[in-house]
């Protein structure tokens, strides 16, 4: 979500504002994204960094940081950096605050994750699956896209399932996800493109 200098061409926030431009809307957009942040940061400084703007639709996407277990760390960390409980409550008490003050809420889900070189000398270890191809994602961070769909229902809210559909739009165009992220991680232009795709019809729907 937070701007990428250097790495990316622009991220899906800039992508939005300018479709949107495109369309004659005078919706403009401003990310509060902040590299490394979890829920538990978010909440923290989410009546400052996004509800005193008065945002009529927030677009809230988490789970990569706060599944993530450190298991570089010297002692190896054994538990993700944010409960799935915790991260259920953080997600829930933003969506209210949201509500509270009016604003539409889009909840997205991760894109998925892939082994690189790096990823594999930090992260190759349990609870993570080195020798599988999603075993960076599977062990922890799919139980976390999973708390972000049940809340979509729970709370009568439009979902973009951006982890389904990066690999929908791999099969589809004979690709492997790995091409679609820039390190194993995050989101690359291609992605960003995607991420854009998915997401401004679904604020323009949201606007009607």
């Amino acid at each position: 979500t937070a701007t990428r200098p250097g790495s990316v061409d622009k991220v899906y926030a800039e992508r939005v504002q300018e479709r949107l431009q495109g369309v004659g809307s005078k919706l403009s957009v401003f990310n509060a994204g902040q590299g490394s942040n979890t829920t538990h940061n978010a909440r923290q400084r989410f009546q400052k960094d996004v509800l005193q703007h008065k945002p009529r639709i927030i677009v809230m996407q988490f789970g990569i940081n706060d599944s993530a277990v450190d298991v570089w760390k010297n002692p190896p960390a054994s538990q993700p950096r944010v409960s799935l409980t915790d991260f259920r409550e953080n997600l829930a008490a933003m969506i209210t605050l949201a509500t509270k003050q009016q604003a539409k809420v889009i909840l997205m889900t991760t894109n998925p994750l892939r082994w690189t070189p790096k990823l594999k000398e930090l992260y190759g270890k349990p609870p993570y699956q080195p020798e599988q191809q999603d075993g960076m994602d599977a062990p922890v961070l799919a139980a976390y896209n999973e708390v972000i769909r049940e809340l979509a229902k729970e709370h009568d809210l439009p979902l973009v399932d951006v982890h389904n559909a990066y690999s929908k739009y791999a099969e589809v165009h004979e690709i492997s996800i790995d091409e679609l992220l820039l390190d194993g991680m995050h989101p690359n232009d291609t992605g960003h493109e995607l991420l854009t795709e998915l997401l401004v019809p679904v604020i323009r729907d949201q606007l009607r």
